[in-house]
C-alpha cells in the first residue's frame, strides 16, 4: 500500500478549522490576478484579431487590478502583524515558489494598463522585470545550497524560471532603448530555467508518490513554460516553426493534465488558481497562432480554451469570494 505524500505547507490545508485571520493569507492567491489578467488580455486579443467587444477585456482587467490591490493591502497587512508567517511561506521549499505569483501579476498588469497609461505600464514593467529578475536568482541561489528533497521537485518550482520569461511576454513593444535587451536577458534566463526545472519535476511525478489532493491542480502548471515560451519567443523573432512546436505541445499537454486535474475529488481551494494562468497563456497563444495561420480548426481551438477558461474563471472567483463572506477562505 502506497501513501501519498504531503508537504507540511499542505498538511495544515487538511486540519480543522479555526477562525479567519490575515495570518493565514496564501500568497499563491495572487495566482487569481495572473488568471484574471491573462483573462482579459485573452479577450482584448479576441477584439483586435476577431472584433469582440472591447468592453470585456477591458472590464476583466479592471478587475483584476482591482483584485491585485486588494490582496496587496492584505498580504502587506500580513507581513506587518504576522511576519514570521511570511518568512516560513518564502522559505518554505514549495511555497516559496508561489512569490513568483506577485511579480508576474505586476508584469501582467502592465500590458492591463498600456492603453491608459504608457508610464504607469512601463513603470510596472520595469518594477516587475527587476523584482522577477531577483527571485529567480534567489530561488536559484536557494537550489544550490544542495540537500533538496526530490519531493519537493514540483510543478511549482517552475513558477519562477515562467516569471522571467513573462519579461519577454509583457515588454515587447516596451519603448526603452535597455528594454530590447533585457527582454533577451530574461528570455535566456527564463528558458534554461523552465528546461531545467522541467527536467527535475517530470521524474519525480513518474518515479514518487503522487501529488497530494490539493495539489494536483499546480499540475497545470506543466503547461506554462511551453505557451508562455511561445507568446515570449513570438514576441522577439514571429511565429515559425519553432514557435508552432512549442504552442502544439503545450496544447497536448494541457488536454493530457486536464484529465488529472479535472477531477470531482479534487476540491476547491486556493490552490486550484494555479490552473488559471497557463490556460491563460494558452488561450492568448491559440489566438494568436490562429490569427497567424487563417486556419477554421485553429480559430475553433482558440476560442474553445478563452471560453473554457472564462467559465473556470467565474467559478473560481465565485468559490473564492463565497468562502471569503464565510469565513472559510482565511481559516487556519
Amino acid at each position: 500500500m502506497t501513501t501519498t505524500f504531503i508537504p507540511p505547507l499542505e498538511q495544515a490545508q487538511v486540519k480543522p478549522l479555526g477562525s479567519a485571520s490575515i495570518k493565514n493569507l496564501p500568497v499563491n492567491l495572487f495566482g487569481s490576478v495572473m488568471g484574471l489578467a491573462g483573462l482579459g488580455l485573452g479577450w482584448r486579443l479576441a477584439h483586435q484579431y476577431f472584433g469582440v467587444s472591447p468592453l470585456i477585456g477591458e472590464a476583466i482587467g479592471l478587475f483584476a487590478a482591482l483584485v491585485f490591490v486588494a490582496l496587496g493591502v492584505g498580504y502587506l497587512a500580513k507581513l506587518l502583524r504576522h511576519r514570521q508567517a511570511v518568512i516560513n511561506e518564502f522559505t518554505h521549499p514549495i511555497a516559496g515558489n508561489f512569490f513568483g505569483t506577485i511579480v508576474i501579476a505586476i508584469l501582467l498588469l502592465s500590458v492591463v494598463a498600456g492603453p491608459y497609461s504608457e508610464v504607469l505600464a512601463q513603470g510596472l514593467w520595469t518594477v516587475g522585470s527587476v523584482l522577477t529578475l531577483l527571485l529567480g536568482g534567489l530561488v536559484l541561489s536557494r537550489l544550490f545550497n544542495g540537500k533538496q528533497e526530490l519531493q519537493h521537485a514540483v510543478p511549482a518550482w517552475l513558477i519562477p524560471g515562467v516569471a522571467t520569461l513573462d519579461v519577454a511576454v509583457t515588454g515587447g513593444h516596451m519603448p526603452m532603448a535597455w528594454a530590447a535587451e533585457l527582454n533577451l536577458f530574461a528570455m535566456a534566463i527564463g528558458a534554461a530555467l523552465a528546461l531545467i526545472f522541467f527536467t527535475s519535476i517530470f521524474p519525480r511525478l513518474v518515479h514518487q508518490e503522487a501529488l497530494a489532493k490539493p495539489m494536483i491542480p499546480s499540475l497545470m502548471i506543466l503547461v506554462a513554460p511551453f505557451e508562455v515560451g511561445f507568446l515570449a519567443y513570438t514576441n522577439l523573432f514571429g511565429i515559425d516553426r519553432f514557435a508552432a512546436l512549442l504552442f502544439y505541445f503545450g496544447l497536448f499537454l494541457a488536454i493530457v493534465v486536464g484529465f488529472k486535474v479535472f477531477r470531482r475529488d479534487v476540491h476547491f481551494a486556493p490552490s486550484w488558481w494555479a490552473i488559471s494562468f497557463p490556460l491563460a497563456a494558452l488561450a492568448s497563444a491559440a489566438l494568436k497562432y490562429a490569427h497567424e495561420q487563417g486556419s477554421l480548426p485553429l480559430q475553433l481551438i482558440a476560442w474553445a480554451s478563452l471560453l473554457f477558461l472564462s467559465a473556470a474563471l467565474a467559478v473560481l472567483t465565485f468559490k473564492t469570494l463565497s468562502n471569503l463572506v464565510r469565513g472559510k477562505l482565511l481559516a487556519g
